[in-house]
């Protein structure tokens, strides 16, 4: 199972958690977050996807920051159209496409983002646009017929590594286990070892 930790700010925080191999390191490009990345981030080592994530950026915006910072992929985590994503996939990132999750959706409203989103990130819906620290319903997932790998989010912590387990069990098909808040001391300082220890876990046979 893939993992993506986002929210990333130290560099040296950054050395330490790319041994691990995470498959993705969110970077956010979203200036009221706590863990706005700024003008500057690390070049990360092959075999890692540098995301950057936006939120109702304009156009211009995100493909300058592609370009200057060397992004693979990019998050969007606002409300982007379908159109939109077209857009940003056509500058040559992965797209992933992030739908904020409250009590109950309608999974049939993702059908026109299908074809131009490589993922589709479920987070749960909040204050903020991301990292709110707090977990979903999963059962709602058993509504979700769409054959769009995603990316599981929202408030995941070590807590979880059971319940995450039997969910990999199902024909749901998630792509990857998104991590932010929950393995933190403080926003965009991640607790190196807590992360090894997860990843290791959710990797069990």
């Amino acid at each position: 199972m893939k993992i993506k930790v986002c929210g990333m700010l130290k560099n040296q925080n950054v050395e330490k958690l790319v041994k691990l191999k995470p498959d993705y390191l969110g970077f956010i490009f979203y200036i009221n977050s706590p863990r706005f990345a700024g003008k500057n981030t690390p070049a990360l080592p092959d075999g890692i996807k540098k995301t950057g994530v936006f939120v109702n950026s304009h156009v211009e915006f995100i493909k300058k920051t592609i370009k200057k910072h060397s992004l693979q992929s990019v998050q969007l985590h606002g409300d982007e159209t379908p159109d939109f994503c077209q857009l940003v996939k056509s500058l040559g990132v992965e797209v992933i496409k992030a739908i904020n999750i409250v009590d109950n959706y309608d999974f049939k409203k993702l059908l026109p983002y299908q074809k131009f989103c490589n993922y589709f990130l479920f987070d749960t819906k909040g204050k903020l646009p991301g990292g709110n620290g707090y977990a979903f319903d999963w059962e709602i997932l058993k509504d979700y017929t769409l054959n769009k790998p995603f990316f599981l989010s929202g408030g995941i912590g070590p807590e979880h590594v059971s319940k995450i387990k039997k969910l990999l069990k199902t024909n749901l098909p998630i792509y990857a286990i998104d991590i932010n808040s929950k393995f933190e001391t403080k926003p965009g300082l991640k607790k190196i070892e807590i992360i090894e220890d997860f990843k290791n876990k959710i990797n069990e046979l």
